[in-house]
Formats: structure tokens, C-alpha cells, sequence
């Protein structure tokens, strides 16, 4: 492999940039990837990046829903205190787990580019497959009213853990399935496990597949070094999903599904949302400025006045 080109704008940092990321397998793999883009960008040696890892209440807290016990914030609160202290430099995330709405003084300055955005069956070789009354495993609020929608016989049971832990509960038999990010599993070198679920049968999470890597708003040296490797097609088509979900108001208990992705006319944007047991689903898609993804939002409303008042009770706005 030729050694990295050193960038004069971006020498090599006196001490290691640091990069926070969670414990799991899968977050130290995305931030092995964060890693490697910043020497690939900036010409630095391994020995300039350190990955410090902080453990979060969602990893501690493993047998309830998210919903339950403070959300998408269990995730990130610990990466959050560790960057205002300034222990860490940024904050490697999955963004389908980082909260709509952000504190000012946190930016997300940069994604790398998007992988796989479709959920893997585990366990069956398709949904229609599956045995009458099937038992899957899941903690995804969408995942289950997607299923239920498809299958109104099937029944969902909490599942949490990493990804390993996930797949052992199918392999013994405690569960008869499960769904997983494609991206997870290509990203721990799994992209043979399961089955893929196209996207007109299972619309993703809100910003599934995608990396956002954090810094503080006010360290422009951080965000200089992050803006190189910032994958700006995946930071608009990002950009309006959660636009998408602020308008809606969703919380962890709020199934919620939505893809965008560029064409020559702008963001196309698909969204769909659900009541817990799929019982009812509006769908819509909407054609948005490239330069504007915010104006997403207004598919967020129009999907709103299209609900029963039972579905708008999921939401908040």
C-alpha cells in the first residue's frame, strides 16, 4: 500500500485527533472507517488518530425498549459529554440513532458515504416464508408495523443487543427471525448473512446506512479536518429525511420509514408512516430542491393531514 500524501493545509496533529465512538463491534468498525478517511484526506499516519471508547446507557441497558427508558439520547448523551469536555475531538454515530433535534453547541459536520440502506431478514428465506404466527425478534418500532402490515399474523417480541447477539437468539431457536441493517452486516464483513429486503417492500429507517461524524460548533479546526471527508450527496439526502421527522414530531415509540436519494431534478423523497400494528400506512413521496432539503418538511405535514387521528397520535407534531 503507497503511504499516505501528506496535506500541507492539515499536517500531522502534534497529539491524536480523537475520535469517540461507542463499544460495539460495529460502531469501532464505523470508526475505523472515520479513521481511515481522515488519513486518507489529510496524508496522516495511523499514529495521528486515536479511538477512545465511551461506553452509553443504550449499551448498559439492555432489556427495554429505547422508548422506555429516555430514547434515541441513550446513545448519544455520553458521546455528548465526552466532546463539551473536550475528551474527545468528534463523535463517530450511526445517524438512525442520533436525536432530530441536536444541542447548538454540537454541529454535524461531516457523513461518509452512504452503504447499504435496506433491512436483512435473519432467520426465514423471506417474509412470506415465514411459519404462520412467526415470532420476530425486534426493538424497531418501524420494523414491527412494517411486518404486521405484511403479515397481520405475525407477532414481534423486544429484541435488543448487538448484532451477534441478535443472530444468537435466532440461531437457538428462542426466536424464529429477525431484521438487521444490511449496512451493519457489510460493515463487520456479514454481507452474505441474511436475506435482502428490497425497499418497495420495507422503506428504511430515517437515515439508515449513513455515518455523521460530530465535533464542537465552535472548533473550526475539527471541522475543517471532517469537511474533507464529508460525503456531500449523503449529507443532503440525509438532511431531508430528518427534516422529514422533525416536521413529523417522531419519537421512538412513532413508526416512521423514509429514503431519499438524488436524481437530475433534485431529492426525490419517499416516507411512509404506520400505526404500531400496521393496521393503517400512509405513503407519499415528494420531488425537493437539491439546494433546499428542508423543504421536506412539507411532506412531513401532508402525510400528517392524511392520517387517521389514531396515527397522529403517534406524533408530536
Amino acid at each position: 500500500m503507497a503511504a499516505p500524501v501528506p496535506n500541507p493545509a492539515h499536517p500531522t496533529p502534534t497529539s491524536p485527533f480523537r475520535l469517540g465512538s461507542r463499544g460495539s463491534p460495529l460502531a469501532l468498525a464505523q470508526a475505523d472507517m472515520t479513521a481511515a478517511a481522515l488519513m486518507a484526506a489529510h496524508g496522516w499516519p495511523r499514529a495521528a488518530i486515536r479511538i477512545v471508547t465511551v461506553t452509553t446507557s443504550g449499551d448498559r441497558i439492555q432489556d427495554r425498549a429505547l422508548a422506555e427508558i429516555g430514547g434515541k439520547a441513550l446513545w448519544t448523551k455520553e458521546l455528548d459529554r465526552a466532546l463539551l469536555d473536550g475528551e474527545i475531538d468528534c463523535a463517530v454515530h450511526s445517524m438512525k440513532d442520533v436525536e432530530t433535534i441536536r444541542p447548538d453547541a454540537i454541529r454535524i459536520a461531516a457523513m461518509l458515504p452512504r452503504a447499504a440502506v435496506e433491512d436483512r431478514l435473519i432467520g426465514a428465506a423471506s417474509i412470506d416464508a415465514l411459519r404462520e404466527g412467526a415470532i420476530i425478534g425486534t426493538s424497531s418500532p418501524r420494523r414491527a408495523a412494517q411486518l404486521k402490515a405484511l403479515r397481520p399474523d405475525l407477532h414481534t417480541t423486544l429484541l435488543r443487543g448487538n448484532v451477534a447477539t441478535r443472530i444468537a437468539r435466532v440461531e437457538a431457536g428462542e426466536i424464529d427471525a429477525t431484521l438487521l441493517a444490511a449496512a451493519g452486516l457489510n460493515r463487520l464483513g456479514q454481507s452474505e448473512t441474511g436475506v435482502t429486503i428490497p425497499v418497495e417492500t420495507m422503506l428504511p429507517a430515517v437515515s439508515q446506512g449513513a455515518v455523521g461524524i460530530e465535533c464542537r460548533a465552535d472548533d473550526t479546526r475539527a471541522q475543517a479536518l471532517l469537511a474533507a471527508i464529508d460525503d456531500a450527496a449523503t449529507t443532503r439526502c440525509v438532511r431531508a429525511e430528518r427534516a422529514l421527522l422533525l416536521a413529523l414530531g417522531g419519537t421512538c415509540h412513532s413508526p416512521i420509514a423514509a429514503l431519499a436519494h438524488e436524481t437530475e431534478g433534485g431529492l426525490h423523497l419517499r416516507a411512509q408512516i404506520l400505526t404500531e400494528d400496521g393496521s393503517e400506512q400512509v405513503n407519499d413521496e415528494a420531488l425537493l430542491p437539491a439546494d433546499d432539503p428542508d423543504a421536506a418538511q412539507a411532506l412531513g405535514r401532508r402525510l400528517l393531514d392524511r392520517a387517521s387521528p389514531a396515527l397522529r397520535a403517534l406524533f408530536q407534531a
